[in-house]
């Protein structure tokens, strides 16, 4: 086997049991892509789409998990969400990166959504998630239900990273928290192992980006006021007149 195929449909031997390759390696990019993200790099983008990709194979091919004979659908629709919304962040965060980033060489300065990016947040997960019931069930998924909320809410938490909003690691751990479960129950053990560990990653996600949102957001608030210039004194000693009326 070819180290590509091996890459693609290899095995990793474990007891009596394996674990599926790609799924260990998606994974794998899917941590190293939430590190990135942690400190703000815009490489966090890339390498995250990389897992994606490795991510969708195993899901749509839902015998990997040796234990349910359907695909998870709604798992492998999050992939292609992820790796769309990737994109838009990738550019979003590199034209940051390129007008100069945060002052502390963040690609952005997170900052709260705010009422009206809550409201987003509302309106685009109450839609995602009906649609995404809706298709999953057509679809025959698993189990539609727990699948929608995981992919509505993976599509928000994304977005929410790529516009920098701090809010959007409280979204991630709503989502591995229903994750974890589903995924256990699905026998995608690897994956539901790595939710737990994004989890961690969540909550330590979001102190730090809490930090430097208080750090960073006076900072850049200062320096975008006017700079406010002193009266420059009379050369001849007289003081203006005053403007008519």
């Amino acid at each position: 086997m070819s180290p590509l195929e091996w890459l693609l449909h290899g095995h990793i031997a474990v007891g009596s049991g394996y674990l599926s390759v790609p799924e260990v390696v998606g994974n794998l990019f899917g941590l190293a892509s939430a590190l990135l993200g942690m400190k703000r790099v815009v490489w966090a983008w890339p390498v995250g789409i990389v897992g994606n990709a490795l991510l969708f194979g195993v899901f749509a091919w839902g015998e990997l998990s040796n234990v349910v004979a359907d695909p998870l659908w709604g798992q492998a629709g999050r992939q292609v969400f992820f790796a769309a919304v990737g994109v838009y962040g990738w550019w979003r965060w590199a034209a940051a990166r390129r007008a100069g980033g945060a002052s502390d060489g963040g690609a952005v300065v997170p900052r709260w959504a705010g009422p009206s990016g809550w409201l987003q947040l509302a309106v685009l997960g109450v839609a995602g998630y009906a649609a995404a019931y809706v298709a999953l069930e057509r679809l025959g998924s698993w189990g539609p239900a727990t699948e929608a909320w995981i992919l509505a809410g993976s599509m928000l938490a994304t977005y929410g990273m790529a516009r920098g909003w701090v809010e959007f690691w409280l979204v991630w751990l709503a989502v591995d928290v229903v994750g974890v479960t589903t995924l256990l129950e699905a026998g995608y053990y690897p994956t539901a192992v790595m939710y737990l560990v994004y989890a961690g990653f969540v909550v330590l996600g979001f102190v730090t980006w809490l930090r430097a949102e208080r750090r960073l957001r006076p900072l850049e608030q200062s320096l975008a006021r006017p700079p406010v210039h002193p009266a420059t004194p009379d050369p001849t000693g007289t003081a203006p007149e005053p403007a008519a009326r």
